[in-house]
């Protein structure tokens, strides 16, 4: 099995290496031939797709990032108000290592849920073209993180920003501008450290990050059941999603969360449905993990795997391979071993260790069931009815269905008037 497991990884190095020698260069724009880049239309092939998916041109979309992978989906509404993935870049560049951003100047991406407004983007960036991503955001102020100017750019160089290369940025930027011309008030961009599956979950399951990454499979588990984002909340400092509150209750970031605080039924149901299956799959793969876990590649390990590439660059210019490539599977004992070397060298040089790149390592099984509840994370979910659907059902209006109104002419975000996620599934 683990013969296979890095098979698979070594695939996986060949074809995510490059951030550009990967990408079919045929469907991308010259750049050369672009007069406007702010209004530059999504390639014939994208209009396409969207097309034979039924989606609108202007359907709200979603932006969802992997760091592991080194991958960033767009997400788009189709007719039924479902998102369904339109595209996928290879990122670039991102600083740091796995885990989120917690201070100014420490290189790291954030990682969370985070709101982008057509004041998020920025047309005159010094990297071809910006988005910012919102950070700090609810979340982040609470616990004390701070940082600025965090962004989805070209140029591909990065300190702590996601960075793309020119082509990618200028397709993403015209999706969430599309998107605002529709309508759309906000766009959620979900940012994690890897794909949040059981084997993931596993492999990762030693690192410090791990409880935050716990919360954050919440609101990633919500998004694979109904396909749809989720409505996010903060309370008690921590992240909740499709919360509901019968006093209609409000939601302070640093204060305690409504103490009628619920998931609607269906959904919780639907979440319940789909936490078996996640359990029965973290039981099998952490007998196959029993004794080893995932190493963390740093990230100039990471710039190691791609260094031919900058060759005939400007020395801007700085691509980063992707954890999968730079990473491997090791003995816990000999991973904290290392980790704890990397410490004491991280010490010795009088770098700052923030909780995003502590190297002491977590030990115990530890599961990630879907809850909501910000002081119980790891409660398993109460289910009334021991009949669980095989899907979720779909409510009779959606607060992100797509209804086509003027072009939003200005970049100051409006007051969303969409009614709260939780009125649709209680219905």
């Amino acid at each position: 099995m683990r013969i296979r497991y890095f098979a698979y990884v070594s695939l996986m190095a060949l074809a995510l290496a490059g951030c550009n020698d990967t990408l079919d260069s045929a469907s991308y724009t010259d750049l050369s031939t672009v007069k406007n880049k702010v209004e530059q239309p999504l390639p014939d092939h994208i209009v396409a797709d969207m097309a034979k998916k039924g989606m609108d041109r202007n359907s709200p979309i979603m932006i969802r990032i992997f760091k592991e992978e080194g991958l960033m989906e767009i997400w788009k509404a189709k007719a039924d108000n479902r998102f369904d993935k339109i595209s996928e870049y290879h990122i670039c560049a991102w600083s740091g290592r796995l885990g989120p951003k917690v201070k100014e100047g420490d290189r790291q991406a954030p990682e969370g849920f985070y709101n982008l407004t057509p004041a998020n983007l920025n047309p005159n960036s010094k990297y071809y073209l910006a988005i910012n991503t919102g950070f700090p955001n609810k979340y982040d102020a609470a616990n004390g993180r701070t940082g600025a100017n965090l962004m989805i750019h070209g140029a591909c160089s990065s300190s702590g920003c996601y960075s793309m290369t020119d082509q990618e940025v200028l397709e993403i930027y015209a999706f969430a501008r599309d998107a605002f011309k529709g309508g759309e008030k906000t766009v959620q961009l979900q940012a994690f450290p890897f794909r949040m599956t059981a084997e993931n979950m596993v492999r990762h399951r030693l690192s410090p990050n791990y409880d935050f990454w716990k919360m954050l499979k919440v609101g990633y588990d919500n998004f694979e059941v109904t396909k749809r984002p989720p409505e996010v909340d903060v309370c008690e400092k921590k992240y909740v999603f499709n919360q509901q509150s019968a006093n209609g209750g409000g939601f302070n970031a640093s204060g305690k969360c409504p103490a009628d605080m619920s998931t609607p039924p269906a959904l919780q149901v639907a979440l319940a449905n789909y936490d078996k299956t996640y359990q029965a799959d973290y039981d099998k793969f952490i007998k196959k993990y029993d004794d080893t876990a995932w190493y963390d590649p740093t990230e100039a390990e990471r710039k190691a795997v791609v260094a031919k590439q900058r060759a005939g660059h400007d020395i801007a210019y700085a691509p980063t391979g992707t954890a999968l490539a730079a990473g491997k599977m090791m003995k816990v004992a000999d991973l904290e071993d290392l980790m704890a070397k990397q410490s004491g060298q991280l010490v010795a040089s009088g770098a700052t260790v923030g909780s995003s790149t502590n190297p002491n390592i977590k030990t115990g099984r530890v599961g990630a069931p879907a809850s909501n509840a910000p002081a119980q994370a790891g409660a398993p979910i109460a289910v009334a009815s021991t009949t669980l659907p095989t899907d979720v059902p779909i409510p009779m209006e959606n607060p992100l269905a797509y209804a086509a109104t003027a072009p939003v002419e200005t970049a100051q975000a409006q007051p969303s008037s969409k009614p709260p996620f939780w009125k649709f599934w209680a219905r």
